[in-house]
């Protein structure tokens, strides 16, 4: 089963470590491998609106997510997520779990759609995955993701509207 559930400062000590491998990797994320503990902290738990964890029955981390408005003023109404999942985790649902998550709690803090950014093309798995829960591709953005492995590769602007307004 998985729990997903506020942010408390005491997940951080487990948060961290899973968002440090991430970014290291260098093929999902734009954040600097090089970039500090503080750094990702400002970025994933203070400046977003909220951040969520994923959890399992134990406890034990499963995964992370983010939520903020993807522009300030006239395009608060459309928020930004970013999602990471434990290596150890992956494969069982929970990405899909936080999506689902996500789009809930979008709607509760009264964001009327959802932007994906930099969608790194290569990340088929998550591609296929917020394609399944309904995003789809408006751009595609050319060489604009450096792939640590790869070099410049696509990334996609994936999009979702959660509330119909007429």
């Amino acid at each position: 089963m998985i729990l997903v559930r506020r942010f408390e400062n005491a997940d951080w000590l487990a948060v961290w470590p899973l968002l440090q491998a991430t970014f290291d990797a260098g093929d999902t994320y734009a954040y600097s491998p090089q970039s500090t503990e503080a750094e990702i902290h400002e970025a994933w738990v203070e400046l977003p609106s909220a951040t969520y964890v994923a959890v399992d029955l134990q406890g034990h981390l499963l995964g992370t997510y983010f939520i903020k408005p993807n522009q300030p003023g006239l395009g608060a109404h459309v928020c930004n997520c970013g999602y990471v999942v434990s290596p150890a985790a992956q494969g069982r649902g929970v990405a899909s779990a936080m999506c689902t998550h996500s789009q809930a709690e979008a709607v509760s803090l009264g964001f009327l759609a959802m932007q994906f950014n930099l969608v790194v093309s290569t990340n088929e798995r998550a591609v296929r995955l917020w394609q399944h829960l309904g995003f789809a591709v408006v751009g595609t953005l050319a060489q604009a993701f450096r792939h640590q492995r790869l070099g410049l590769v696509d990334a996609l602007v994936m999009f979702k509207t959660l509330v119909d307004v007429d």
